[in-house]
């Protein structure tokens, strides 16, 4: 198996983030699509990705903190459970195939997208959940470690979903995917040995350049437009990745 052109790896890597940090989503999924057309196996892919994104999630987490786009409640109710999903998700991806989960996935984000952008359209008041359920950092983390991305796309958009203003929304996940990260590509790296470093880099090096344009955009973003671009987002990627899947 070669690697992509390293140029093509950074060019992955900073769109991938600036998606991602704008719309607190995507990363993965965007770079993982893009990496899976250029012929990288599933649990190579996911490995380099997680290895990557721990550096562009630190990055992407200081700036959005830096921002003040962070809320700790979350933070601390996500984190745990997310680390914990991640690490089973990494022992399942090398053994599962890909295709049994990733249609659930796919249906459960553009259902989300369609609540999403109905309460925009509609012009509801959200109703504040009295606590995020801890469940949704372990789902997301296990989802994000098989399919190779996902967790800033299940996450933010069932927060914002509930209520959660997008800008707390889009910088608590992109905080708490750092510790997700590590623990999946630490798990995955231990299994199929640590290899391909230039494609890592270079996904990282793209990454963190992105990403403190993507949290400076994040703060300036009105509510209504985030939540429309999130929404939307969603939309087109569980659209598109479902078709996919079942064609």
């Amino acid at each position: 198996m070669s690697a992509p052109a390293f140029h093509w790896l950074v060019i992955i890597g900073f769109v991938a983030q600036l998606i991602d940090g704008c719309a607190g989503m995507g990363y993965g999924i965007s770079s993982s699509t893009m990496l899976g057309m250029l012929g990288i196996p599933p649990p190579m892919t996911s490995a380099v990705v997680h290895t990557a994104e721990v550096v562009t999630a630190g990055v992407s987490g200081a700036s959005h903190a830096w921002f003040r786009n962070i809320d700790k409640r979350l933070f601390f109710s996500l984190v745990v459970t997310g680390v914990i999903g991640g690490i089973a998700g990494a022992r399942v991806v090398t053994h599962v195939p890909t295709r049994i989960i990733r249609p659930l996935v796919w249906l459960y984000l553009l259902l989300t997208s369609l609540f999403v952008l109905g309460r925009v359209i509609l012009k509801r008041t959200p109703v504040m959940p009295k606590a995020q359920s801890p469940w949704l950092g372990g789902i997301a983390g296990f989802l994000d470690a098989v399919g190779g991305g996902g967790w800033g796309t299940i996450v933010t958009s069932t927060m914002i979903a509930r209520g959660v203003p997008p800008r707390y929304a889009i910088g608590t996940a992109n905080a708490v995917v750092f510790f997700v990260a590590f623990s999946v590509a630490l798990t995955l790296w231990l299994q199929i040995g640590f290899a391909h470093y230039d494609m890592v880099l270079g996904l990282l090096i793209g990454g963190a350049a992105a990403a403190p344009f993507a949290a400076w955009a994040t703060r300036h973003v009105p509510h209504r437009v985030a939540a429309v671009g999130v929404g939307v987002l969603v939309f087109i990627l569980g659209a598109s990745g479902l078709y996919r899947t079942l064609t």
